[in-house]
Formats: C-alpha cells, structure tokens, sequence
C-alpha cells in the first residue's frame, strides 16, 4: 500500500468538499441583468440612458393619463371634472370621447339596429380561420372556437339580435365545435362559403345573389370534370369560361325572378356607411384572402421559362411596386368606371379591395420568389426525379418549403397592408384613424379633441398587428425541422 503523503496518492482527496453556492453574479436575476443590461461599459452607458427616457417619458406623461376623466358628455365637461377634482391647470386624457362614440370607431355610420350583423361576421372568421390557422394543436382550435363563441354570442345580446340570427349563430358555432374535434378538415367547406356570407351579412340584400354564384360555380366544376377527360388543360378553361357565362348571362335574371317568387332579403346598407374598423378589417382580411393566392401565381410566373409569362409578371410587378399606393386608391375612385361599360355601377369599396389586393400581391410575389430562389437545386432534382409533373412537384414539394421561409416576408406584408387601410380616408371612405376622427371633432361637444382618438385607434391597431407578429413567430416554431 503506498504511503499517503508520498507519490501520486498524496494529491488524491479522499472526501468530497461541501456543496457551495454559485457566485452570486453567475445566477438569478443578477446574472440577467449582467448578461442583457450591465454586459460592459457601452451596454451599461445605454441601459442608464434608456432608464433616464423612460423615466422621462412616464414622468411626462403619466399625469395626463392618471387625471384621466372615462364619464362625461363632452369636452367641456371633462375639462371642468378634471379642474374641480386636480385643481386648476391640471391637464388629463378625456376617454369619455371613445365611451360615447366607440359605436363609430368600430362600425362607422352603419345602421344601429343592424350591429349585430358585422359582429356576427366577425365572429364567424374565427370558424372559417380555425381549420387554417390552427390546425395543427386540437387545444389551441378549441380555446379560439370558444373564446369566438362566447364573445360573439353576448355581444349579440347585447346588440339585441333578432332570435333567430341568435339561433342560427348559436347553431354555426355548436357545430363547428364538434366538427373541429374529429373532423377539423371539415371545416374547410364553411371556410370556403365564408366570403360570401360576410358579404350578404354585411352589404345585406337579396341571398338569391349567393345560390346563383353558388350555382356558377357548380355548373364551372361540372365543366371541369368533363372536359378533363379530354385535356386537363381544356379543363381549366373550359370551367373558368362556364363559369364566367353563367353568372353574366344567367345568375342576374336567375336571381331576380328567384327573389320575386321568394325573398330572401335583408335590409340592404350603401357602403358610405360602413367605416371605422369594421372597413379596414373588412378591406385587409379581403386583401390579405386575396393577395396571398395571387402572389403565389405572380411569383411561379416570374420564374417561368415561358417568356411572355416570365415578361408579362415582370411588367406587373414592377409597375405595381413602382407606384405608390395612394396613387391605385384614385385610380380606383376617378378612373376605373371609364374601364367598364356605360351604367355599370360598381361598388368603391369593391374598387379600393381589388387596388389593395393588387398592391399587397405585387409585394407578395417578390417574397415568395425570395423563398422559391433559396431553395437548393436539389429540390427540384428531386422532384423531376420523382416523376412528378410541374404543378405536383409545386404543390407537394417546392411551395411547402418557399412558404415555410418565406413566413416572416409574407406577415410582414400582412401587417403593412392592414396598415395602409388607413390611406382609403383619401378616396372619401371612413378610415378610423382620420375620417371617423374628424367626423366626431366636427361635433361641437367634442370639438378640441386631439390625441385620445389617436391613441385608441392606435391601440387596436397595435393589438391587431401584434397579434399576427406573435402568431407568425408561433408557426414558425411549429414548422422549424432544423433540430428534431
């Protein structure tokens, strides 16, 4: 046996040492702020002037927001609680504005009877997005479909809706529920007609409008299997141009005899009336519907081998890039009706959609070729490999991943999108942020009114967006194969 204090086993320690604690800067909230705030001397010189901003700011302003006065009927009034509670010269926000005209904010000048029709359209996106958005966790569909219909169904109380849109509304989400539990994809047929019930439910009017485009399409489908027999592409055409005779030649006079012998009617509302957030939701989901789809046709196109499709994409890209989207917006108020023919009355709403679409798509396809164009080759070696022809090996192979990198461009699209339906207030429409605003400050209660209208419109806005960031940052999690 060798001697303990001689050799190699003198250096060997035959019991452990006491547990100690870590060094106080290497954990808990010492270390975050050493790591993120305090990391050196630059880092420190930052954060100690960003406290200070931040300091400023709250010091600035939260005096005004503290004295703020959410109960009275105007201005004056507000001004004269603030007085009376803070002293004289004391300033504060008056919310009271938003109390008391929230209804414009929201639906513009629609008809007060009629609010529970955009709320029940509102509501009822959350049915259509639910097999698209969140079809991947069961947990997540079933918290939204949920929370859609609790919040929709009181807010139709409370709008005093007649009982039996309340049955139908109760009925839509029951179903979609139970649906959305075994048979999710299900859901996709509900998503499909969506469209244009938000439109009937909104703009009201006749629904023998609806049945009659329904049955275009039939009739286009019906085409379409035929003449796929012969060739697929005979196919297409054959159902875009049956489909398009039908509902010009057809589905108008269809539709008028059809509602003369029944009707089907709601109380019809002139698009002068809607605005506030119920236009610019309405114009960005359209546009954001739309805009996706046709920047995936842009994109495919501009990357074609065909020249003239190749040429012609490219001249509408970069036209449509090239002009700036005010621009579109008078095309569509002064100069589109010279296009169509004589006596054609064509909806402004209808006209600032199809611009916003175009403009979203034009930017759209640049993403989307950005995602097409960082795909390795072998992709598409594999796929020719495969066997498979040019829209298969689109579809199954080449769009998943393009999209998949292509998440942050397009919602960053999204986002400014549904930011630039505040330019519509150009074109005479009633956009939250100025029109609406302007039209409350033209009362001479709320004249004087400045930034609490900005703030609020802001707020949702701000909620809105965000919440799309957040969502695009959760599927990409959820997409993310990198490590797994």
């Amino acid at each position: 046996m060798s001697n303990p204090n001689h050799g190699p086993d003198a250096y060997l320690r035959e019991e452990m040492l006491p547990e100690m604690p870590p060094p106080a800067r290497e954990t808990g909230m010492v270390k975050w702020l050493h790591e993120n705030l305090f990391s050196g001397p630059v880092n420190a010189g930052l954060t100690v002037l960003g406290l200070l901003i931040v300091w400023f700011l709250f010091d600035h302003f939260y005096p005004w927001f503290a004295h703020s006065v959410w109960n009275a009927s105007s201005l004056p009034e507000c001004r004269k609680i603030i007085a009376e509670t803070w002293g004289e010269g004391a300033g504060g926000a008056c919310f009271a504005v938003i109390r008391e005209r929230w209804n414009q904010y929201i639906y513009g000048f629609y008809p007060p009877g009629l609010y529970w029709r955009p709320t029940l359209v509102f509501g009822l996106l959350f049915v259509a997005l639910a097999p698209i958005l969140f079809s991947i966790s069961r947990n997540i569909r079933r918290i939204v479909l949920m929370t859609a219909a609790i919040a929709t169904l009181l807010s139709l109380v409370a709008l005093n809706t007649p009982s039996i849109w309340l049955g139908v509304a109760v009925a839509i989400f029951a179903v979609a529920l139970l649906v959305a539990e075994r048979h999710q994809m299900w859901l996709l047929g509900f998503s499909a007609f969506y469209p244009l019930l938000g439109v009937w439910l909104i703009w009201g009017g006749s629904f023998w409008w609806i049945i009659m485009i329904l049955a275009g399409m039939g009739f286009g489908w019906l085409a379409f299997i035929i003449a796929g027999r012969l060739s697929p592409l005979l196919a297409g055409s054959s159902a875009i141009v049956v489909t398009l005779l039908v509902w010009v030649f057809l589905s108008g006079d269809a539709a008028k005899d059809a509602e003369n012998l029944y009707s089907l009617a709601i109380t019809r509302v002139d698009s002068e009336a809607i605005g506030g957030f119920l236009l610019a939701i309405t114009i960005g989901v359209a546009g954001i519907t739309m805009s996706l789809p046709l920047g995936i046709v842009l994109a495919l196109a501009r990357r074609s081998d065909m020249f003239l499709v190749s040429s012609l994409a490219v001249i509408f890209i970069e036209f449509i890039r090239g002009v700036p989207l005010i621009t579109l917006l008078f095309v569509a108020q002064l100069l589109l009706n010279y296009f169509l023919p004589p006596g054609t009355s064509f909806d402004i709403v209808l006209r600032v959609i199809i611009m916003v679409t175009l403009f979203a798509a034009a930017y759209m396809a640049e993403v989307i070729r950005g995602g097409l164009a960082a795909l390795p080759a072998g992709q598409y070696e594999a796929a020719d490999a495969l066997g498979l022809d040019y829209w298969k090996a689109q579809r199954l192979i080449v769009l998943p991943q393009a999209l998949k990198i292509s998440i942050p461009g397009i919602v960053s699209t999204f986002i400014g999108m549904f930011k630039d339906t505040t330019l519509v207030a150009f074109v005479g429409l009633y956009e939250p942020l100025k029109n609406i605003s302007d039209a409350v400050r033209a009362n001479i209660e709320w004249k004087g009114i400045y930034w609490e209208p900005f703030i609020f419109v802001g707020a949702i806005f701000f909620i809105i967006c965000f919440s799309m960031s957040r969502y695009s940052m959760y599927l990409e999690r959820r997409l993310q194969r990198d490590n797994r």
